[in-house]
């Protein structure tokens, strides 16, 4: 790596210092415990920037989004996941709400259309420097969405028109590329692109709000009886009239795929796998334009669980399970598309709450009380003998027999059994996944599924049929729980570990709480009982844990790679020591979705890192290590020994060195 902390609290790159090159030790010691994925995730608006091209939000393709790669490659990260990348509105910065198809505009680096280079100069240098010039005060170290979403429009509608002036001149392959772009993906770009111009013209950007004529609008790709004549004939009016909204919204388009495009061939040669996130949701646009796959009446939440005691409201829509049946057309066609589209854009995939693919909670969509409605939702395919869901019924795979009564219907058990026919139903999504998964060369075990707090036991089946595992989120384990799903004993190989992920708060602010709480100190005899290489060592590592909270903190890393979970992953600011929420689950605020990579993180990063208060990889992979016997026990001691020189031993907890 570049720069690393050295035991006074400055910066040095490691082999200047003489020692072990860090990278290749950490690689060593990922293959020794068993670690077969160690990934960062970060989504696009928290990436740094350089300061000549921060336009007040990040992005993997700027130059300071590529630097990032490098810094993570460094450090020993072989992974990056990125959230959803899809398009958002100006009002709601949530990328769980963008669009299933279309990428974010938001993430075009425009300093690299400035350039002399493959889009051919499209801005001029001073209009990005107008912008970069021009952003509010007072949000260091966050995303400017608002103030981003206006500048970016307006500097792309500068390149389209650059663009245009000289696309039968100097830019004729760059036209070319769109025609070809254009055409090869009109199924999403046509309905896409006229979902913006129908709000303008209904004055709603919700299609359930459009009340002028022709009312047709609101189903348009998705005719009546004895409409689809005249929706094909009202598609075209309306193609031809905003043909030049179409054409800027396939240049904005084919921009940002092309510099996904080149991410790859950096990730590629960086060594790092590249893994996008398929949100559960849809976006408004998704909603009308794909309404036609959607079940009629039903909505999708979550259920109450331990996170969300009385359950979320997230009007979304749920896949009709009538279409199941034909995996050419309808819902599985969808599926597949996002899915092809998806495996071939990212070396692997994060599906968002999976739940929602195999056993999704449904409510009613008309209820006066979405909240009541939630509470009193059903298991889409485990409902058949509900009195106040009678027409689920016609969906339940299982019969009332195989039913647990005496739990909640939202229950991990509320289904009893289920024979390998019944799976098979269950897994009708999952299965098509796989399926793309393979047809794009890619693994079963690239596919990431976000299981938190419930694991419904068709989900689990579904799971156990494919060998994928769930998360362990360790920040949120029940220590007085040997069987608590989040501890870390649990885990199981095909699992994926972690301290938190974007929708927790990162370790470094817990630290507070738990000292104010008492709870420092079972966290410390918990990290003993994990960590000691021995039970002698084991109540003199607790009080040194217990004393010293960035030490814990080390200690709580190190569980991880102590697991038999063969992937870790990392969220950036627990990385990086930051203390800050980047995403407050069921609240709306500017600060959602709007923590970034601070300024000068290289630097700093050394020297917290040095104090213990960021992520010392070296130092965790030491603890993590010592505390594995087995045959290889001589060969983990001596790496950790390396490791250990390299983190600075004299930080680490009596105990272990």
């Amino acid at each position: 790596m570049n720069d690393v902390g050295n035991d006074k609290g400055t910066a040095a790159p490691a082999q200047a210092r003489g020692d072990d090159d860090e990278r290749e030790l950490v690689r060593a010691a990922l293959q020794l415990l068993g670690i077969r994925n160690l990934v960062l995730a970060i989504h696009d608006p928290s990436f740094p920037s350089e300061d000549a091209e921060d336009t007040g939000r990040g992005s993997p393709y700027s130059e300071g989004g590529r630097r990032f790669l490098r810094f993570a490659r460094d450090l020993g990260f072989n992974g990056i996941q990125l959230g959803p990348q899809g398009e958002t509105s100006a009002d709601n910065a949530s990328p769980y709400d963008g669009t299933i198809f279309s990428r974010s505009t938001l993430s075009i680096a425009l300093a690299r259309l400035a350039e002399d280079g493959p889009w051919g100069a499209l801005l001029r240098p001073e209009s990005v420097a107008k912008i970069v010039a021009g952003k509010p005060g007072g949000r260091e170290g966050r995303a400017l969405h608002g103030y981003a979403y206006r500048a970016q429009r307006a500097a792309l509608r500068e390149a389209y028109a650059s663009f245009t002036d000289r696309r039968r001149g100097d830019l004729e392959g760059l036209a070319a590329r769109l025609d070809a772009f254009r055409k090869r993906n009109a199924a999403w770009i046509e309905r896409d692109a006229l979902y913006g111009p129908l709000c303008e013209e209904h004055q709603s950007g919700w299609f359930h709000g459009w009340s002028g004529e022709p009312e047709l609008d609101r189903r348009l790709f998705a005719p009546g009886p004895g409409e689809v004549v005249a929706c094909e004939e009202r598609r075209r009016e309306l193609l031809e009239r905003y043909s030049d909204d179409v054409e800027f919204y396939a240049f904005c388009q084919l921009l940002a795929h092309e510099q996904h495009a080149a991410l790859r061939g950096v990730t590629a040669e960086l060594g790092l796998k590249l893994y996008g996130d398929l949100q559960i949701g849809y976006s408004p646009q998704d909603a009308w334009a794909h309404q036609s796959v959607f079940l009629k009446g039903y909505l999708m939440g979550a259920p109450p669980s331990r996170t969300n005691p009385e359950g979320q409201v997230w009007n979304y829509p749920v896949l009709d399970p009538a279409q199941y049946t034909d995996a050419s057309s309808g819902a599985l066609a969808l599926v597949r598309a996002r899915m092809d589209k998806m495996f071939d854009e990212f070396d692997g995939v994060r599906l968002d709450h999976p739940h929602g693919l195999v056993c999704p909670w449904v409510y009613a969509a008309d209820a006066p009380d979405p909240l009541r409605a939630v509470q009193g939702g059903a298991r889409l395919f485990s409902s058949p003998d509900l009195p106040d869901h009678p027409l689920l019924a016609r969906y339940a795979i299982v019969p009332p027999g195989q039913l647990n009564r005496a739990v909640p219907r939202y229950a991990d058990d509320w289904v009893s059994s289920l024979s390998p026919e019944q799976i098979a139903r269950y897994s009708v999504i999952f299965d098509t996944i796989a399926s793309c998964a393979e047809a794009r060369g890619r693994a079963t075990t690239d596919i990431v599924c976000e299981v938190l707090s419930t694991l419904p036991f068709p989900l689990r089946s579904v799971l156990e049929r494919h060998g994928l595992g769930r998360f362990r989120v360790t920040q949120k384990a029940d220590l007085s729980n040997p069987k608590d799903v989040y501890r870390s004993e649990n885990a199981a190989p095909s699992d994926w570990i972690m301290v938190g992920t974007h929708d927790t708060p990162p370790l470094w602010r817990l630290l507070g709480a738990w000292e104010r709480t008492g709870a420092l100190e079972r966290q410390a005899a918990y990290l003993a009982s994990r960590l000691a290489p021995s039970p002698a060592e084991e109540g003199e590592m607790a009080r040194a844990l217990a004393s010293d909270p960035r030490a814990l903190a080390q200690a709580k890393f190190a569980d991880l790679f102590a697991s038999q979970a063969a992937n870790v992953m990392v969220f950036f600011s627990d990385l990086l020591g930051l203390e800050e929420v980047y995403n407050a689950p069921g609240t709306m605020s500017d600060d959602n979705w709007s923590l970034r990579v601070p300024r000068g993180y290289e630097r700093s990063y050394a020297e917290m890192r040095a104090r213990g208060a960021a992520l010392d990889l070296p130092r965790a992979l030491a603890l993590a290590l010592r505390a594995r016997g087995g045959a290889e026990r001589e060969e983990r001691r001596d790496l950790a020994a390396r490791l250990s020189r390299l983190a600075g031993a004299e930080r680490e907890p009596r105990g272990q060195r």
